[in-house]
């Protein structure tokens, strides 16, 4: 599967903003972090050697997909890791159990200070669904 497929940038005035696909809310929520993960430093291919268990619940999906995609951006500072693959265990629109996989980060392409709720909207299509994030630089 290419990036265009997953996601793509979109201009935004001072920040880095993404609009992502997924046919479910686990291909949502993967495509997200993965379109983070370029964002942040790319997603070439090396060990993903660095594993993370993320748990954690949510009042409504919007919240969850912030939450989400923030426990990420934290694990990739602390670890100094980029995670770019992602298993779903479990999601539902408040709850979420994954597997990130991540591997050390090289260069920062970009520092990514937060994710925030600027023009979310998560959104049903035909497809699956769709959102726009917007990160804070």
């Amino acid at each position: 599967m290419n990036n265009h497929s997953r996601f793509e940038e979109v201009e935004h005035t001072g920040d880095i903003a993404i609009r992502v696909w997924g046919r479910d809310l686990a291909g949502l929520f993967a495509n997200a972090a993965y379109g983070m993960a370029c964002q942040l430093g790319g997603t070439d291919s090396g060990d993903q050697n660095i594993e993370q268990l993320v748990e954690m619940e949510a009042y409504d999906t919007e919240t969850l997909l912030v939450s989400w995609l923030g426990e990420l951006l934290y694990l990739s500072e602390r670890e100094e890791s980029i995670f770019a693959d992602f298993e779903m265990l479990e999601i539902t629109p408040t709850r979420l159990r994954a597997l990130a996989r991540g591997r050390p980060i090289g260069e920062h392409k970009h520092h990514i200070k937060a994710v925030t709720f600027s023009d979310l909207e998560i959104v049903r299509t035909q497809a699956g669904y769709e959102t726009m994030i917007v990160f804070d630089v």
